[in-house]
């Protein structure tokens, strides 16, 4: 696919029903990955997890294991319907974490299937620009999430976003081109988006202060 890089993300332990990455489990990958980067050229292998954010802000997973990950993806997956005010600041304060890099499917929304939840997005960019954050654009074409509408805003407002596939399977590498298609509707060019950089360009990018 012509791809330099490849990010694993999987599910922290919150989400049990896909048997989420426990403080060990993740551990034991880790370790894992930095084997097989030792060993490849030309290719490298980035160490994540999605984690969840929890009702209260907090992260799914302590700073001693997220900090040794190259980046997180951090996202939503439960009580969907808060008010704005305090889904807004549920993700404003994940957000506080200094290991907090990306969120995840902003809206949370599956196309024909569950509405946005409501959240004030202009507000969580505004935050995400302030913290040294960023917004994923999911390929998925049941999320296509940012919307085109929310990508041309987060342009406006100066937040980077990163192009994800959220593949759970080697065929949903090939979904990619819908989460450029997206992107491109929401007038992004490719100095907008993370993962057009080199790897070791994104990882200066993605280095929080």
């Amino acid at each position: 696919r012509g791809l330099k890089y490849l990010a694993i993300t999987d599910h922290t332990k919150r989400l049990a029903m896909v048997h989420g990455q426990t403080v060990r489990r993740l551990t034991t990958q880790i370790a894992k990955i930095e084997r097989l980067n030792s060993r490849m050229r030309g290719f490298t292998i980035l160490k994540s997890a999605e984690v969840d954010i929890m009702d209260d802000g907090s992260l799914d997973l302590p700073d001693d294991i997220l900090k040794e990950l190259d980046f997180t993806v951090c996202s939503i997956h439960y009580k969907f319907a808060l008010s704005e005010e305090k889904q807004t600041e549920r993700v404003l304060g994940a957000m506080d974490n200094r290991y907090f890099h990306i969120f995840g499917h902003p809206t949370g929304r599956l196309i024909g299937e569950r509405d946005p939840y409501p959240i004030d997005m202009e507000r969580v960019l505004r935050g995400a620009l302030d913290r040294g954050c960023y917004m994923e654009v999911n390929a998925q074409p049941d999320r296509l999430d940012l919307s085109d509408v929310h990508c041309r805003l987060a342009k406006d407002i100066g937040v980077k976003v990163a192009i994800a596939t959220d593949a759970h399977r080697t065929s949903d590498l090939d979904k990619l081109r819908f989460g450029i298609d997206q992107a491109r509707r929401g007038w992004l060019e490719a100095d907008d988006v993370l993962n057009t950089r080199s790897v070791a360009a994104l990882q200066r990018l993605l280095r929080r202060t």
